[in-house]
């Protein structure tokens, strides 16, 4: 039965991230609409606002629900709750607080969504693109620590994950000025 609930855990893992990382891409074309003519940006924001709405509460919620809820299972049923304050198992806690993180990534877009779907647009395209990556950032330091536990040092890997930012951050930059000079 652990199996199946660490399974489905990483099955709806996998969806509330397809979710997180396109929804993002949906608010900058939603923000980046207004750039065109009335006409042609209220059909892209209504055809756009639909499909926001369809990915937010048809896949994105319920996969951030189920993995809080199968996460839930996999920690007791699998004695994980037992090492979460022993040395050995602090990688779990690291864990958890990435968890937190990303739930609090995914309630501030929650927040960014309500605004657009009533017209508000807080953030530049640019904004939404590095906020965009943050989901990103989160999934590689969970996966790696997941994966290497107690191989890795705290140190390296905040190291390994600084630059992981620092080139992230680099690129975007760089797209940037590409398409500017477009």
């Amino acid at each position: 039965m652990y199996l199946y609930l660490k399974a489905l855990h990483i099955i709806f893992v996998v969806t509330w991230f397809a979710g997180l990382f396109y929804i993002p891409r949906l608010f900058i074309y939603l923000t980046e609409a207004g750039e065109k003519n009335e006409a042609e940006r209220n059909a892209v924001r209504e055809q756009l606002i639909i499909m926001t709405k369809r990915l937010w509460y048809g896949i994105t919620w319920p996969s951030a629900i189920l993995t809080l809820v199968f996460g839930t299972f996999v920690l007791f049923n699998g004695g994980w709750y037992h090492l979460v304050f022993m040395p050995e198992g602090r990688w779990i806690l690291i864990k958890l607080v990435f968890v937190v993180l990303l739930y609090l990534y995914h309630f501030s877009l929650q927040i960014i969504f309500h605004e657009q779907t009533k017209g508000i647009f807080k953030y530049s395209s640019q904004q939404l693109r590095i906020w965009n990556e943050v989901a990103t950032i989160i999934l590689i330091a969970t996966v790696m620590l997941v994966t290497v536990k107690q191989s890795i040092s705290f140190v390296w890997g905040l190291v390994g994950l600084f630059l992981f930012i620092l080139i992230l951050m680099s690129a975007i930059k760089i797209y940037k000025s590409t398409r500017e000079k477009k």
